[in-house]
């Protein structure tokens, strides 16, 4: 950058005009060295035997001095003002000679009025004579008060001509020096290009340098794994290699007919057990999966109806040797809980002392594993549920509580208000809703301590056993486990 000074020299000296501006000072005539450190940072190098400023204080002088330098006025904005206040100067002179031309008509018309009044000063006599000769005296006042204005016109039309001329030289300067900054500047840029140019030829030179040997490395070692498959082809015969296919072509087969053999005799076996339902009058419809719940429905017109029947869900032992009874499962419809995967579940339904029972097609599948190991890797896990039942009565508030399961606890809050904190005990108890709830595939019966018990309705069904397997989970690393009334664990 170059200062703005109001004295400038118009002949150079015998030395010829330098490529880069005065004031910027440079410690050595070479680039300086540097490399590349930790997130792309400049780190110098250091240097021996050097007296002179290092390159951040060299740095710092030059932003300082830009800086000021950008807070005056440009060589530019100077000559635009100059010929702002020429062309305002050009006007004042026009309207001066305006004025010059008014001036010498206003002279005209008060000798001409002046001329009239003597005139009429001779004709007439009294009176009427008074009042021409004061109207001459008033014309003659007028006259020298025009006059006096002509003497300031003249002193203000000399004025503007010689800031005029002053603006005019001024401005012809502000050009020259315009013009002479603007040849300083594109020195200073091509001398810069050609840096930049000799420093981007020096960077190629120094990558194709250092890419040839690593080139070279990749191409042979391409070549010596290219000649290592070669030689183990030519020792492989091709038709043990047509045999690993075919084998590994029978064990996809045998893998895919393997499943469709699993899936064929399930779908028998839930085929048998509806033909076995329907021929009882009453059959159990839904998803027998986590996060679904079963209905009981009639088959036949001949069952007797549903609402004049008592109905107990249970689980049946894994060998069918025995039947667990279902604590307060006793309505139409069940939600499978975590406890239920791999079991078979079945309904007695008594009706006028006569019992029917009827069963699921095939056992519970889980389907949360990969969930279920995500939600492990926490220490704590939260949940947002509905407080529906308090103490088995309806609870009036249906605000949001957050339902925490941790790894040593577990715990029932709302903001600050803590509804209750318990740690594992064999007291505790935990599974699924069962009886009179109204969204019973989303519903948890917790009781966290003899005397305090909640019915919680969680977001989705997957949150529920998600809650429930986490619970059961924790408990049982502490020695502890946990599960619903009258549940066998």
């Amino acid at each position: 950058m170059t200062k703005i000074s109001p004295e400038f020299e118009e002949n150079l000296t015998a030395e010829g005009v330098l490529s880069v501006s005065a004031d910027v000072s440079f410690i050595s005539n070479g680039f300086p060295k540097y490399r590349l450190g930790p997130d792309n940072q400049i780190l110098d190098e250091p240097k021996g035997g050097s007296d002179g400023p290092t390159l951040k204080e060299v740095v710092e002088e030059e932003m300082t001095q830009l800086s000021e330098q950008h807070k005056r006025l440009s060589v530019r904005d100077l000559a635009s003002k100059f010929d702002k206040n020429l062309a305002a100067a050009a006007k004042l002179s026009e309207e001066a000679k305006i004025r010059e031309v008014a001036s010498l008509e206003g002279h005209v018309l008060l000798k001409k009025l002046r001329d009239a009044l003597e005139y009429l000063r001779g004709l007439l006599a009294g009176r009427n004579k008074e009042d021409v000769e004061e109207a001459i005296s008033m014309v003659e006042a007028l006259a020298v008060k025009l006059t006096q204005k002509e003497g300031e016109l003249i002193q203000d039309k000399f004025e503007v001509k010689k800031l005029a001329s002053f603006l005019k030289q001024t401005s012809e300067d502000a050009k020259k020096l315009v013009s002479q900054e603007k040849s300083f500047a594109c020195a200073e840029i091509e001398s810069a290009r050609g840096i930049v140019k000799r420093i981007g030829e020096a960077l190629e030179e120094r990558n194709r340098t250092t890419e040839d040997p690593k080139k070279q490395d990749v191409e042979e070692l391409v070549e010596v794994v290219q000649e290592a498959r070669r030689i183990k082809l030519m020792h492989q015969p091709s038709k043990v290699m047509d045999m690993e296919h075919e084998l590994r072509a029978l064990r996809t087969q045998i893998r895919e007919k393997c499943i469709v053999s699993v899936k064929l005799q399930k779908e028998l076996a839930m085929s048998k057990r509806a033909e076995e339902n329907k021929s009882r009058g009453y059959t159990i419809v839904g998803s027998e999966t986590l996060g679904s719940y079963l209905q009981i429905q009639t088959c036949s017109e001949n069952a007797p109806q549903l609402s004049n029947c008592s109905i107990q869900w249970y689980r049946v032992s894994p060998d069918g040797s025995w039947n667990e009874a279902i604590s307060g499962a006793n309505k139409l419809t069940y939600a499978p809980e975590p406890f239920d995967v791999g079991r078979t579940l079945g309904a007695d339904i008594i009706s006028n002392g006569q019992k029917v029972t009827v069963t699921t097609a095939g056992p519970i599948d889980p389907g949360l594993e990969s969930y279920i190991d995500t939600l492990l890797r926490k220490s704590n896990t939260e949940f947002h549920v509905v407080i529906s039942q308090m103490n088995g009565r309806d609870h009036p508030s249906r605000s949001v509580h957050v339902f925490h399961v941790g790894k040593m606890r577990m715990k029932l809050c709302r903001g600050w208000i803590t509804k209750s904190r318990e740690n594992y005990s064999s007291l505790m108890q935990l599974c699924g809703a069962r009886g009179d709830v109204a969204n019973v595939a989303k519903g948890v019966f917790w009781q966290p301590r003899k005397g305090l018990s909640f019915v919680l309705t969680f977001e989705t069904e997957r949150d529920r056993n998600a809650a429930i397997l986490l619970a059961r989970k924790y408990a049982l690393d502490c020695n502890v486990m946990i599960a619903g009334p009258d549940d066998r664990v």
